[in-house]
């Protein structure tokens, strides 16, 4: 049967929007405030609030500013630590629980009995932080801030800036030459969630091995 003009429009739309976030997907990386927030939310057992947060990374030299017009600077920076922490709070599940409020951001060890129910009523809002379109800019503009912000961060934990080389990068994620690029950035999260110094059986060395490793395969896990 043949589709009406106004379905294959919509059809259309919806292909190119898909695209679009497939490209922005790839564009982006990895967001790089993931790991100084865990290190903040590991740092106390009271809550945070998002721009508690955002002053104490910009106080560390994480946090730029991100555009000349102030409300869309706010708008921009409330999108990168809302993006960054429903992705802490996917890789933390099931064992941790990280409440994601405005004004209440916290980790818990145990995880609360209405966590299941509070993932699901929160799905629309981390489904719009986790799909960079809707941070108003182009593939382009994401990475270099991305690429702007893993810098900073590198030089803030003391990461070598010689890479390197890839036959050892891929030993340091336990991955062989035959890895894809899905492959290296699931292997980065494990790893990195698993040796960052403020887990409890977290190691510093082993952490910046880690982030030194990804800084050599990263471009290629950038292209997916």
């Amino acid at each position: 049967m043949l589709l009406d003009k106004n379905t294959q429009n919509n059809s259309a739309n919806t292909l190119s929007h898909s695209t679009d976030a497939r490209v922005m997907e790839g564009a982006k990386g990895d967001n790089p405030l993931i790991w100084p927030l865990l290190t903040l939310l590991k740092s106390s057992r009271q809550s945070w609030k998002v721009h508690h947060l955002a002053s104490e990374l910009q106080t560390k030299g994480l946090m730029h500013d991100l555009d000349p017009m102030p409300e869309k600077d706010l708008f921009k920076r409330n999108f990168l630590l809302m993006n960054a922490l429903y992705e802490l709070q996917d890789m933390l599940m099931p064992r941790q629980w990280l409440q994601v409020k405005a004004m209440e951001i916290q980790i818990f060890r145990i995880i609360p009995s209405n966590a299941d129910v509070a993932h699901i009523r929160d799905g629309a809002l981390r489904e719009y932080y986790l799909d960079w379109s809707n941070y108003d800019a182009s593939v382009n503009v994401v990475r270099e801030m991305l690429e702007s912000f893993w810098s900073s961060y590198q030089q803030f934990i003391g990461v070598n800036a010689q890479l390197m080389h890839k036959g050892h990068a891929l030993k340091v994620f336990e991955l062989d030459e035959t890895a894809t690029d899905k492959d290296i950035r699931k292997q980065w999260r494990k790893l990195a969630l698993k040796w960052h110094p403020d887990r409890d059986d977290g190691d510093a060395d082993k952490f910046r091995e880690v982030c030194e490793a990804w800084q050599t395969l990263r471009d290629k896990s950038l292209v997916a």
